[in-house]
Protein backbone atom coordinates (compact mmCIF):
# COMPACT_ATOMS: atom_id res chain seq x y z
CA UNK A 1 0.00 0.00 0.00
CA UNK A 2 1.25 3.49 -0.85
CA UNK A 3 0.41 6.65 1.05
CA UNK A 4 0.69 10.28 0.00
CA UNK A 5 2.88 12.35 2.28
CA UNK A 6 3.53 16.09 2.06
CA UNK A 7 5.41 18.38 4.40
CA UNK A 8 6.97 21.85 4.22
CA UNK A 9 10.60 21.95 5.41
CA UNK A 10 13.09 24.73 5.90
CA UNK A 11 15.91 25.33 3.41
CA UNK A 12 18.47 25.67 6.17
CA UNK A 13 21.66 26.00 4.12
CA UNK A 14 22.64 27.34 0.72
CA UNK A 15 25.89 26.09 -0.80
CA UNK A 16 27.89 26.08 -3.98
CA UNK A 17 28.65 22.38 -3.60
CA UNK A 18 26.78 19.76 -1.57
CA UNK A 19 28.46 16.41 -0.87
CA UNK A 20 26.75 13.34 0.60
CA UNK A 21 29.05 10.98 2.47
CA UNK A 22 32.28 11.78 4.35
CA UNK A 23 34.30 8.73 3.45
CA UNK A 24 37.71 9.25 1.79
CA UNK A 25 36.15 10.39 -1.50
CA UNK A 26 33.71 12.78 0.21
CA UNK A 27 36.48 14.14 2.43
CA UNK A 28 38.73 14.74 -0.58
CA UNK A 29 35.93 16.29 -2.65
CA UNK A 30 34.90 18.63 0.15
CA UNK A 31 38.39 19.85 1.04
CA UNK A 32 39.38 20.39 -2.59
CA UNK A 33 36.15 22.25 -3.45
CA UNK A 34 36.52 24.47 -0.38
CA UNK A 35 40.14 25.24 -1.25
CA UNK A 36 38.89 26.37 -4.66
CA UNK A 37 36.81 28.99 -2.86
CA UNK A 38 33.50 27.16 -2.84
CA UNK A 39 30.94 27.20 -0.03
CA UNK A 40 30.74 23.48 0.75
CA UNK A 41 28.27 21.42 2.79
CA UNK A 42 29.39 17.87 3.65
CA UNK A 43 26.74 15.60 5.20
CA UNK A 44 27.60 12.37 7.02
CA UNK A 45 25.34 9.75 8.61
CA UNK A 46 27.80 9.09 11.45
CA UNK A 47 29.90 11.31 13.69
CA UNK A 48 33.25 10.80 11.98
CA UNK A 49 35.06 11.54 8.72
CA UNK A 50 36.74 8.57 7.10
CA UNK A 51 34.15 6.04 5.99
CA UNK A 52 34.79 2.31 6.15
CA UNK A 53 38.18 2.44 7.87
CA UNK A 54 36.46 4.18 10.79
CA UNK A 55 32.90 2.82 10.77
CA UNK A 56 33.41 -0.69 9.40
CA UNK A 57 36.78 -1.38 10.99
CA UNK A 58 38.58 -2.00 7.69
CA UNK A 59 42.11 -2.53 9.00
CA UNK A 60 44.36 -1.38 6.16
CA UNK A 61 45.14 1.37 3.71
CA UNK A 62 46.00 -0.23 0.38
CA UNK A 63 48.98 0.78 -1.75
CA UNK A 64 49.49 4.43 -2.64
CA UNK A 65 52.03 3.62 -5.40
CA UNK A 66 52.48 1.30 -8.37
CA UNK A 67 55.94 0.18 -7.30
CA UNK A 68 57.56 3.13 -9.08
CA UNK A 69 55.22 6.14 -8.96
CA UNK A 70 53.18 7.71 -6.15
CA UNK A 71 49.61 7.82 -7.47
CA UNK A 72 47.09 9.74 -5.27
CA UNK A 73 48.62 13.17 -5.77
CA UNK A 74 47.34 16.25 -3.99
CA UNK A 75 45.07 15.48 -1.03
CA UNK A 76 46.02 11.79 -1.01
CA UNK A 77 49.67 12.73 -0.70
CA UNK A 78 48.87 15.13 2.15
CA UNK A 79 47.14 12.39 4.12
CA UNK A 80 49.95 9.93 3.44
CA UNK A 81 52.67 12.36 4.49
CA UNK A 82 50.70 13.39 7.59
CA UNK A 83 50.68 9.75 8.67
CA UNK A 84 54.48 9.72 8.47
CA UNK A 85 54.73 6.78 6.11
CA UNK A 86 57.99 6.24 4.23
CA UNK A 87 58.08 6.61 0.45
CA UNK A 88 59.36 3.10 -0.21
CA UNK A 89 57.50 2.63 -3.52
CA UNK A 90 56.98 -1.04 -2.74
CA UNK A 91 53.16 -1.27 -2.96
CA UNK A 92 53.07 -1.38 0.84
CA UNK A 93 49.80 -1.65 2.75
CA UNK A 94 49.57 0.22 6.04
CA UNK A 95 47.67 -0.84 9.14
CA UNK A 96 45.20 1.87 10.19
CA UNK A 97 45.40 3.61 13.54
CA UNK A 98 41.94 5.15 13.48
CA UNK A 99 42.31 7.95 16.02
CA UNK A 100 45.44 9.22 14.32
CA UNK A 101 43.74 9.22 10.92
CA UNK A 102 40.57 10.82 12.30
CA UNK A 103 42.54 13.81 13.59
CA UNK A 104 44.21 14.26 10.21
CA UNK A 105 40.87 14.21 8.43
CA UNK A 106 39.42 16.61 11.00
CA UNK A 107 42.29 19.08 10.74
CA UNK A 108 42.33 19.20 6.93
CA UNK A 109 38.55 19.47 6.72
CA UNK A 110 38.16 22.20 9.33
CA UNK A 111 41.11 24.25 8.05
CA UNK A 112 39.61 24.26 4.54
CA UNK A 113 36.35 25.82 5.75
CA UNK A 114 34.01 22.94 4.91
CA UNK A 115 30.68 22.97 6.77
CA UNK A 116 30.25 19.44 8.13
CA UNK A 117 26.87 18.07 9.23
CA UNK A 118 27.30 14.91 11.31
CA UNK A 119 24.45 12.53 12.20
CA UNK A 120 22.64 13.71 9.09
CA UNK A 121 20.97 11.31 6.67
CA UNK A 122 20.21 12.00 3.04
CA UNK A 123 16.56 11.12 2.50
CA UNK A 124 15.62 12.63 -0.86
CA UNK A 125 16.48 15.16 -3.55
CA UNK A 126 14.39 17.74 -5.36
CA UNK A 127 14.87 18.21 -9.10
CA UNK A 128 13.79 20.70 -11.71
CA UNK A 129 14.13 19.10 -15.12
CA UNK A 130 17.61 17.62 -15.45
CA UNK A 131 19.10 19.50 -12.49
CA UNK A 132 19.03 18.86 -8.75
CA UNK A 133 18.04 21.91 -6.72
CA UNK A 134 17.97 20.59 -3.16
CA UNK A 135 19.08 17.70 -0.98
CA UNK A 136 16.56 16.70 1.70
CA UNK A 137 18.19 15.66 4.97
CA UNK A 138 17.12 14.20 8.30
CA UNK A 139 18.95 14.95 11.54
CA UNK A 140 18.29 15.05 15.29
CA UNK A 141 16.61 18.43 14.74
CA UNK A 142 14.23 17.05 12.12
CA UNK A 143 14.08 17.36 8.35
CA UNK A 144 15.52 20.24 6.35
CA UNK A 145 16.89 20.98 2.88
CA UNK A 146 20.16 22.24 1.42
CA UNK A 147 20.24 24.09 -1.88
CA UNK A 148 23.37 23.89 -4.02
CA UNK A 149 24.64 24.51 -7.52
CA UNK A 150 26.48 21.17 -7.87
CA UNK A 151 25.94 17.91 -5.97
CA UNK A 152 28.48 15.13 -5.43
CA UNK A 153 27.51 11.57 -4.54
CA UNK A 154 30.14 10.06 -2.23
CA UNK A 155 27.80 7.67 -0.44
CA UNK A 156 29.56 4.54 -1.71
CA UNK A 157 26.26 3.02 -2.81
CA UNK A 158 25.28 5.71 -5.31
CA UNK A 159 22.37 6.66 -3.09
CA UNK A 160 22.18 10.34 -4.04
CA UNK A 161 22.28 9.37 -7.73
CA UNK A 162 19.58 6.75 -7.15
CA UNK A 163 17.32 9.31 -5.46
CA UNK A 164 17.89 11.67 -8.38
CA UNK A 165 16.69 9.04 -10.85
CA UNK A 166 20.06 8.21 -12.39
CA UNK A 167 20.53 4.83 -14.03
CA UNK A 168 22.78 2.30 -12.31
CA UNK A 169 24.12 -1.24 -12.55
CA UNK A 170 24.24 -3.69 -9.66
CA UNK A 171 26.15 -6.92 -9.15
CA UNK A 172 26.66 -9.62 -11.76
CA UNK A 173 24.22 -10.67 -14.47
CA UNK A 174 21.98 -12.15 -11.77
CA UNK A 175 22.21 -9.14 -9.47
CA UNK A 176 24.51 -10.88 -6.98
CA UNK A 177 27.38 -9.01 -5.37
CA UNK A 178 30.66 -10.15 -3.89
CA UNK A 179 30.69 -11.12 -0.23
CA UNK A 180 30.70 -8.63 2.64
CA UNK A 181 32.61 -8.76 5.94
CA UNK A 182 31.75 -7.63 9.44
CA UNK A 183 35.20 -6.49 10.58
CA UNK A 184 36.30 -6.59 14.21
CA UNK A 185 38.76 -5.52 16.92
CA UNK A 186 40.87 -8.11 18.74
CA UNK A 187 43.15 -8.07 21.78
CA UNK A 188 45.52 -10.55 23.43
CA UNK A 189 47.40 -11.37 20.22
CA UNK A 190 51.16 -11.96 20.30
CA UNK A 191 52.04 -10.61 16.88
CA UNK A 192 55.70 -11.54 17.17
CA UNK A 193 54.69 -15.18 17.59
CA UNK A 194 51.75 -15.10 15.16
CA UNK A 195 53.30 -15.75 11.75
CA UNK A 196 50.24 -16.96 9.85
CA UNK A 197 46.45 -17.20 9.99
CA UNK A 198 46.62 -20.91 10.85
CA UNK A 199 45.21 -24.10 9.33
CA UNK A 200 41.69 -23.17 8.28
CA UNK A 201 41.07 -26.40 6.40
CA UNK A 202 41.77 -28.51 9.50
CA UNK A 203 39.48 -26.35 11.63
CA UNK A 204 36.71 -26.63 9.04
CA UNK A 205 37.04 -30.41 8.95
CA UNK A 206 36.82 -30.46 12.73
CA UNK A 207 33.55 -28.54 12.75
CA UNK A 208 34.68 -25.11 13.95
CA UNK A 209 33.01 -23.26 11.07
CA UNK A 210 29.44 -23.38 9.86
CA UNK A 211 30.37 -22.43 6.27
CA UNK A 212 33.34 -23.10 4.01
CA UNK A 213 35.22 -19.82 3.61
CA UNK A 214 39.03 -20.27 3.53
CA UNK A 215 39.80 -16.79 2.15
CA UNK A 216 41.18 -15.22 5.31
CA UNK A 217 42.85 -11.78 5.16
CA UNK A 218 43.21 -12.13 8.95
CA UNK A 219 43.93 -10.05 12.04
CA UNK A 220 46.36 -7.21 11.33
CA UNK A 221 48.89 -5.77 13.76
CA UNK A 222 47.36 -2.32 14.15
CA UNK A 223 48.68 -1.91 17.72
CA UNK A 224 51.19 -4.76 18.16
CA UNK A 225 52.73 -3.14 21.23
CA UNK A 226 49.54 -3.88 23.18
CA UNK A 227 48.44 -7.00 21.30
CA UNK A 228 45.55 -5.28 19.52
CA UNK A 229 44.63 -5.72 15.88
CA UNK A 230 41.70 -5.31 13.51
CA UNK A 231 40.19 -8.41 11.95
CA UNK A 232 39.14 -8.74 8.33
CA UNK A 233 37.84 -12.28 8.83
CA UNK A 234 34.79 -14.13 7.56
CA UNK A 235 32.35 -13.39 4.77
CA UNK A 236 28.59 -12.96 4.54
CA UNK A 237 27.28 -14.10 1.16
CA UNK A 238 24.41 -13.03 -1.11
CA UNK A 239 24.04 -9.70 0.70
CA UNK A 240 22.30 -6.81 -1.05
CA UNK A 241 23.21 -3.52 0.57
CA UNK A 242 20.21 -1.86 -1.09
CA UNK A 243 17.86 -4.20 0.81
CA UNK A 244 17.30 -3.35 4.49
CA UNK A 245 16.32 -6.87 5.48
CA UNK A 246 19.36 -8.32 3.71
CA UNK A 247 21.89 -6.15 5.52
CA UNK A 248 20.08 -6.69 8.81
CA UNK A 249 20.40 -10.47 8.39
CA UNK A 250 24.07 -10.02 7.46
CA UNK A 251 24.81 -8.18 10.70
CA UNK A 252 23.32 -11.06 12.71
CA UNK A 253 25.25 -13.59 10.61
CA UNK A 254 28.48 -11.60 10.86
CA UNK A 255 28.42 -11.67 14.65
CA UNK A 256 27.76 -15.42 14.64
CA UNK A 257 30.71 -15.96 12.28
CA UNK A 258 33.01 -13.90 14.51
CA UNK A 259 32.27 -16.13 17.49
CA UNK A 260 33.48 -19.06 15.37
CA UNK A 261 36.68 -17.21 14.52
CA UNK A 262 37.35 -16.55 18.20
CA UNK A 263 37.32 -20.32 18.78
CA UNK A 264 39.49 -20.79 15.70
CA UNK A 265 42.18 -18.28 16.62
CA UNK A 266 42.50 -19.52 20.18
CA UNK A 267 42.90 -23.16 19.16
CA UNK A 268 44.51 -23.17 15.72
CA UNK A 269 46.74 -20.10 15.42
CA UNK A 270 50.02 -19.90 17.37
CA UNK A 271 50.32 -16.47 18.96
CA UNK A 272 46.54 -16.08 19.22
CA UNK A 273 45.93 -18.51 22.10
CA UNK A 274 44.73 -15.61 24.27
CA UNK A 275 42.94 -13.72 21.53
CA UNK A 276 39.76 -11.95 22.63
CA UNK A 277 37.12 -10.54 20.31
CA UNK A 278 36.70 -7.02 21.71
CA UNK A 279 34.18 -5.56 19.29
CA UNK A 280 32.44 -6.15 16.00
CA UNK A 281 32.09 -3.12 13.74
CA UNK A 282 28.98 -0.98 13.86
CA UNK A 283 28.70 -0.98 10.07
CA UNK A 284 28.93 -3.90 7.66
CA UNK A 285 31.93 -3.82 5.33
CA UNK A 286 30.34 -3.52 1.88
CA UNK A 287 32.63 -4.16 -1.08
CA UNK A 288 30.19 -3.86 -3.97
CA UNK A 289 27.09 -1.77 -4.51
CA UNK A 290 25.48 0.36 -7.22
CA UNK A 291 27.61 1.45 -10.16
CA UNK A 292 26.19 4.73 -11.40
CA UNK A 293 25.84 5.10 -15.16
CA UNK A 294 28.13 7.95 -16.14
CA UNK A 295 29.18 9.65 -19.35
CA UNK A 296 31.89 7.01 -19.70
CA UNK A 297 31.83 3.55 -18.13
CA UNK A 298 35.33 2.43 -17.19
CA UNK A 299 35.74 -1.23 -18.22
CA UNK A 300 38.12 -4.01 -17.33
CA UNK A 301 39.41 -3.90 -20.91
CA UNK A 302 41.25 -0.70 -19.96
CA UNK A 303 42.98 -2.22 -16.90
CA UNK A 304 46.23 -2.78 -18.81
CA UNK A 305 45.84 0.18 -21.17
CA UNK A 306 49.01 2.27 -21.02
CA UNK A 307 47.59 5.29 -22.82
CA UNK A 308 45.95 8.08 -20.87
CA UNK A 309 42.37 9.06 -21.51
CA UNK A 310 42.22 12.62 -22.87
CA UNK A 311 40.31 13.63 -19.74
CA UNK A 312 42.46 11.62 -17.32
CA UNK A 313 42.14 12.81 -13.71
CA UNK A 314 44.49 10.27 -12.18
CA UNK A 315 45.95 6.78 -12.37
CA UNK A 316 45.75 3.86 -9.99
CA UNK A 317 47.09 0.34 -9.64
CA UNK A 318 45.32 -2.32 -7.58
CA UNK A 319 44.16 -5.85 -8.48
CA UNK A 320 40.65 -6.77 -9.52
CA UNK A 321 39.73 -7.71 -5.95
CA UNK A 322 36.39 -9.53 -6.24
CA UNK A 323 35.93 -11.47 -3.01
CA UNK A 324 34.24 -14.91 -3.15
CA UNK A 325 30.69 -14.98 -4.41
CA UNK A 326 29.80 -18.26 -2.68
CA UNK A 327 30.85 -20.31 0.36
CA UNK A 328 32.42 -23.19 -1.55
CA UNK A 329 35.44 -24.09 -3.67
CA UNK A 330 33.94 -22.38 -6.72
CA UNK A 331 33.90 -19.16 -4.73
CA UNK A 332 37.58 -19.61 -3.91
CA UNK A 333 38.43 -20.27 -7.57
CA UNK A 334 36.53 -17.18 -8.70
CA UNK A 335 38.37 -15.02 -6.19
CA UNK A 336 41.76 -16.36 -7.31
CA UNK A 337 40.91 -15.78 -10.97
CA UNK A 338 39.85 -12.17 -10.38
CA UNK A 339 42.79 -11.37 -8.13
CA UNK A 340 45.25 -12.63 -10.73
CA UNK A 341 44.48 -9.53 -12.76
CA UNK A 342 47.17 -7.20 -11.45
CA UNK A 343 49.87 -4.85 -12.73
CA UNK A 344 53.61 -5.18 -12.91
CA UNK A 345 55.69 -2.49 -11.18
CA UNK A 346 55.29 0.87 -12.87
CA UNK A 347 51.97 -0.04 -14.48
CA UNK A 348 48.64 1.62 -13.72
CA UNK A 349 45.32 2.39 -15.37
CA UNK A 350 43.89 5.73 -16.42
CA UNK A 351 40.72 7.17 -14.85
CA UNK A 352 38.71 9.62 -16.99
CA UNK A 353 36.73 12.55 -15.63
CA UNK A 354 33.73 11.35 -17.65
CA UNK A 355 33.45 8.35 -15.31
CA UNK A 356 32.56 10.80 -12.52
CA UNK A 357 29.88 12.67 -14.49
CA UNK A 358 26.45 11.18 -13.91
CA UNK A 359 24.61 10.73 -17.18
CA UNK A 360 21.41 12.71 -17.67
CA UNK A 361 21.79 15.08 -14.69
CA UNK A 362 23.61 18.33 -15.39
CA UNK A 363 24.91 19.12 -11.92
CA UNK A 364 25.69 15.72 -10.39
CA UNK A 365 29.07 14.06 -10.00
CA UNK A 366 29.97 10.80 -8.28
CA UNK A 367 33.23 9.78 -6.59
CA UNK A 368 34.51 6.73 -4.75
CA UNK A 369 33.20 3.19 -5.15
CA UNK A 370 30.09 4.09 -7.18
CA UNK A 371 31.77 5.78 -10.17
CA UNK A 372 30.90 4.69 -13.71
CA UNK A 373 32.64 1.32 -14.04
CA UNK A 374 32.01 -2.35 -14.69
CA UNK A 375 32.29 -4.94 -11.90
CA UNK A 376 35.98 -5.63 -12.41
CA UNK A 377 37.00 -1.99 -12.33
CA UNK A 378 34.75 -1.23 -9.37
CA UNK A 379 36.58 -3.99 -7.51
CA UNK A 380 39.80 -2.03 -8.01
CA UNK A 381 38.77 1.64 -7.76
CA UNK A 382 36.82 1.00 -4.52
CA UNK A 383 39.84 1.17 -2.19
CA UNK A 384 40.82 4.24 -0.18
CA UNK A 385 43.82 5.66 -2.13
CA UNK A 386 41.79 5.62 -5.35
CA UNK A 387 38.87 7.27 -3.56
CA UNK A 388 41.21 10.18 -2.78
CA UNK A 389 41.91 10.47 -6.52
CA UNK A 390 38.29 10.48 -7.68
CA UNK A 391 37.13 12.63 -4.76
CA UNK A 392 39.74 15.29 -5.47
CA UNK A 393 38.76 15.40 -9.14
CA UNK A 394 35.03 15.57 -8.37
CA UNK A 395 35.43 18.39 -5.85
CA UNK A 396 37.67 20.37 -8.15
CA UNK A 397 35.49 19.69 -11.19
CA UNK A 398 32.41 20.84 -9.28
CA UNK A 399 34.19 24.08 -8.42
CA UNK A 400 34.98 24.77 -12.07
CA UNK A 401 31.37 24.02 -12.99
CA UNK A 402 30.14 26.56 -10.44
CA UNK A 403 32.68 29.24 -11.26
CA UNK A 404 32.27 28.96 -15.04
CA UNK A 405 28.50 28.37 -14.84
CA UNK A 406 28.58 25.32 -17.10
CA UNK A 407 27.17 21.78 -16.69
CA UNK A 408 29.51 19.38 -14.93
CA UNK A 409 30.19 17.45 -18.13
CA UNK A 410 31.22 20.60 -20.03
CA UNK A 411 33.97 21.94 -17.78
CA UNK A 412 37.38 22.84 -19.18
CA UNK A 413 39.40 19.65 -18.70
CA UNK A 414 42.76 21.37 -19.05
CA UNK A 415 41.79 23.72 -16.24
CA UNK A 416 40.85 20.70 -14.12
CA UNK A 417 44.13 18.94 -14.85
CA UNK A 418 46.11 22.02 -13.88
CA UNK A 419 44.32 22.24 -10.51
CA UNK A 420 44.75 18.58 -9.49
CA UNK A 421 48.46 18.16 -10.21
Amino acid sequence: MDIAYQKSINVKYDADVFIAGAGPSGFAAAVCAARCGMKVILSEQSGVIGGSSMLSGVPELMNFDDGVNFLPKGIGREVYDSLGYSHSYSRSWHNVRPEELKLIYDALTLSSGVKVLFYTHLTDVIKEGDKITHAVLSSPEGSFAVSAKVFIDCTGQGFLSFLAGASFLYGDEDGNTMSTTLCSVWAGVDFEKKKSEGDYEKAYREGVFSQYDPILPGIKANFPEVGVGFGNVGHCFKVKDTDTESITDAMFMGRKILSEYETYYRNYVPGAENAVLIKSADFLGIRESRRVVCEYMLTTDTFFMKEAFPDEIGRYSYPVDIHPMSADKNGVKGFAKALSMRHENGESYSIPYRSLVVKGIKNLLVAGRAIGADRGMQASVRVIPCCFITGQAAGTGASISVRDNVPAKDINIEKLKALIK
